[in-house]
């Protein structure tokens, strides 16, 4: 019950009650929990107190609104282990099962018109020079669920034919015949912990503004030279990711 007495606020005892009911299954997965007017009747409350008490709920995974419909329990999934991550796991051209990709879209793109590449890919800046990209965006799934978002960047000047190999879901071995050179070889990581937007919520079928791990790699050959840039991002709450090194 609700304590008007606590120095707990009261937003904060409701959030905890109605956590507490979702994980003994008072209120079970996808089942829709009362309104607002109702929590408002039933502990004589203020209506903004139970909307901040949804709102983080919301916010934290827990519920999902329907417009017009109410507000309901998140259906909880099993935590997906990605097993051996590396910076290499969702690499174009290291992967050799392009099998597990889904592509929303490909194209050419050029580093005028996204100047981060500059840096990237160590383009000296100043000297107008126009190099261009090709830009691949795919989903990668794990025992059948889509686990991770991914934008891919890749030379054409060093791989002519990728989106066509790509289109023809050639293996890595495949598209690196006679370019064993650019085998990548080395990954540099960078992981943080963002929130998603609506295409992050549309592909990885989650609220906007949940938390996602983005983890940015960059890939060189053993000449240092950077042959891919890839930014993934994967639900907070549902992966897990596992780091193994063997010495």
């Amino acid at each position: 019950m609700i304590n008007k007495f606590s120095d707990v606020p009261l937003y904060s005892q409701l959030k905890q009650m109605i956590a507490e009911k979702i994980e003994n299954g008072e209120y079970p997965p996808d089942s829709k929990i009362p309104s607002e007017q109702e929590f408002c009747e039933e502990f004589e409350i203020s209506r903004p107190t139970v909307r901040q008490a949804i709102n983080e709920l919301t916010n934290n995974g827990l519920l999902y609104r329907m417009k017009g419909k109410g507000t309901f329990v998140t259906k909880l999934k099993s935590v997906i282990e990605i097993k051996n991550y590396n910076g290499f796991t969702d690499s174009i051209l290291d992967s050799q099962v392009p099998g597990d990709r889904e592509f929303i879209r490909t194209g050419v793109v050029s580093n005028k018109k996204l100047k981060f590449l500059n840096e990237i890919f160590n383009i000296v800046s100043g000297q107008g020079l126009e190099n261009e990209f090709a830009e691949l965006i795919f989903t990668s799934k794990a025992n059948g669920e889509v686990i991770s978002l991914n934008k891919s960047y890749i030379p054409l000047s060093l791989f002519p034919n990728i989106l066509q190999d790509v289109k023809n879901k050639k293996p890595s071995y495949d598209i690196l015949m006679g370019k064993y050179p650019l085998l990548p070889s080395r990954s540099k990581s960078t992981l943080d912990l963002t929130y998603s937007d609506q295409t992050d919520a549309q592909y990885l079928k989650m609220q906007i503004g949940q938390p996602v791990i983005r983890i940015e790699n960059v890939l060189s050959s053993k000449s240092s030279q950077v042959v891919e840039y890839v930014i993934s991002k994967y639900k907070a709450g549902k992966c897990r990711l596992m780091f193994e090194h063997n010495k």
